[in-house]
């Protein structure tokens, strides 16, 4: 099974069938061990650093990862390594809750950097009775990607911003008489104002008294 048919950004890679391990030579449900394992495959020659797994749980209790990974990317022999043991996938093994949740794991939860991997090894283990049938659905690997560098983006910026010239003041009456001759008529307008009178002027009255002469010519 390919575990990127509906994924764009998921590898492609190879999901092995589980394998049962069974107890002794018998055979049959009494034998069941309550472990399987499932071996996922990279393409010949391919290698991943991986960022996330993805599945989703059939009714297994926990899992862990191994990884078979290279000391260099095309050189040196290949060791397996644990990157997570026992990852509890159920509430409880004997009861239905987390039995089909989806789940992803992150490479910032596992015990080594998930790097330079040629392929993954899942044992699963089921110790209670009630399930007889587990497993993992739906494994997606997702490549790691290392963010762009920072430089790039500076370089980009540093090229919005305006490099500060001296304005053009040609043309332009000189900042310090224009200031100056705004103070003066601000203090031509304080002084206008204190001198103003309060005094009413009527047409007709003299030292507050009116001439009777003056009303009949009107």
């Amino acid at each position: 099974m390919s575990c990127s048919a509906n994924h764009s950004e998921s590898v492609d890679c190879t999901v092995k069938p589980p394998v049962f391990l069974q107890i002794g030579d018998a055979k049959g449900d009494s034998a069941r061990s309550g472990v399987c394992v499932v071996d996922v495959t990279l393409p010949h020659g391919k290698l991943i650093n991986i960022e996330k797994i993805t599945f989703k749980n059939y009714y297994t209790a926990y899992v862990t990862i191994r990884l078979l990974r290279r000391k260099a990317e095309k050189e040196g022999s290949a060791k397996w390594c644990t990157a997570l043991s026992d990852l509890a996938l159920m509430d409880n093994p004997h009861t239905e809750g987390g039995s089909q949740n989806y789940f992803s794991i992150h490479r910032r939860q596992m015990q080594v950097e998930p790097d330079h991997v040629e392929s993954l090894r899942l044992i699963l283990r089921q110790p209670s009775s009630a399930w007889r049938l587990f497993n993992l659905e739906e494994i997606r690997l997702f490549p790691h990607r290392e963010p762009a560098p920072e430089k790039e983006v500076s370089d980009w910026l540093s090229n919005l911003i305006v490099v500060k010239q001296p304005p053009d003041l040609e043309g332009l009456p000189d900042p310090q008489t224009v200031s100056s001759s705004i103070q003066q008529m601000w203090a031509l307008t304080e002084v206008m104002q204190a001198n103003r009178t309060t005094a009413s002027i009527g047409r007709f009255d003299v030292d507050g008294c009116y001439d009777i002469n003056l009303l009949s010519l009107t």
